[in-house]
């Protein structure tokens, strides 16, 4: 079996129960995933799901009301 410091040197981004808030409705809900070093991945889904929020989240232009990311390990929010 891999260790954990194995599996954390293959993660580059993890993402773990953000949740963000608008004024009278919740965007985001207990979020979490990881994405490994080397991946191409995709973000899709309809108009409203909340794929623009988690980018201002990602980029720090918005601070989520709960919930951590990590980037290489390092802890962004």
């Amino acid at each position: 079996t891999l260790s954990q410091q194995s599996i954390e040197e293959k993660t580059m981004i993890k993402v773990k129960n953000l949740v963000f808030d608008y004024m009278t409705k919740r965007a985001l809900h207990g979020l979490s995933f990881e994405i490994e070093k080397g991946s191409i991945v995709a973000l899709i889904g309809p108009n409203g799901a909340g794929k623009t929020t988690f980018f201002n989240l990602m980029t720090g232009f918005d601070t989520p009301n709960t919930g951590t990311w990590q980037f290489d390990g390092k802890d962004m929010a």
